[in-house]
Parts: C-alpha cells; structure tokens; sequence
C-alpha cells in the first residue's frame, strides 16, 4: 500500500480548468473536497477501498462537478486545479486563491 501511495504522491501535479475540459466531457472528473487528501483518495479507489468510497459519496465529500461549477471554471478557464490520474478517473481539488 505504501508503494501505491508513493506512486501516487509523485504524479500529483497541477493542472488549469481548460487542460480538464477533455475529461469533464468524458465524465471521467472527480471533485474532492478540501478537507480529503487527493492522494488517500486515489488510494482507496486504486485499491478498489469500497467503505471509504462509498462513505465519501455518501457525505458529498467526492462527487461529479455540477453544472455550476463547470460554469464558474469556464469563465476561469486559468482556474487551477491539484490533480491526480487514477485511471480511468481523473481526481481534482480546486486550488483557492488567497487575497
């Protein structure tokens, strides 16, 4: 499990809303909620971790974009995103600018 997890922590990168545009029309985007760590959630779906999926599901704490959200990034289209591939999904957490 370490190794995935290493594996994982070292594509982690950062992407901005127009290079995920491909994959939110594949629905292949996967939202994550700020208090969830991107690589423990690429974790539990690479290693098929069906409880703590489906408990994250459950409180919407990953979830599709919604219609909204795509909006809001398309006029934001250098909107920034930390991402994760676990194929056939790609993990998003939006990157909130600090004023």
């Amino acid at each position: 499990m370490s190794d995935l997890k290493a594996e994982l922590t070292e594509i982690l990168d950062e992407a901005e809303w127009e290079w995920l545009i491909p994959h939110v029309q594949r629905d292949a985007v996967i939202l994550v909620a700020p208090e969830l760590n991107l690589v423990d959630v690429g974790v539990a779906i690479a290693s098929d971790n069906i409880p703590s999926v489906e408990q994250w599901i459950d409180e919407q704490l990953i979830t599709k974009p919604t219609t909204v959200q795509v909006g809001e990034w398309n006029l934001e289209r250098s909107k920034r995103f930390n991402t994760l591939i676990v194929q056939p999904y790609v993990l998003v957490k939006e990157i909130v600018a600090t004023s």
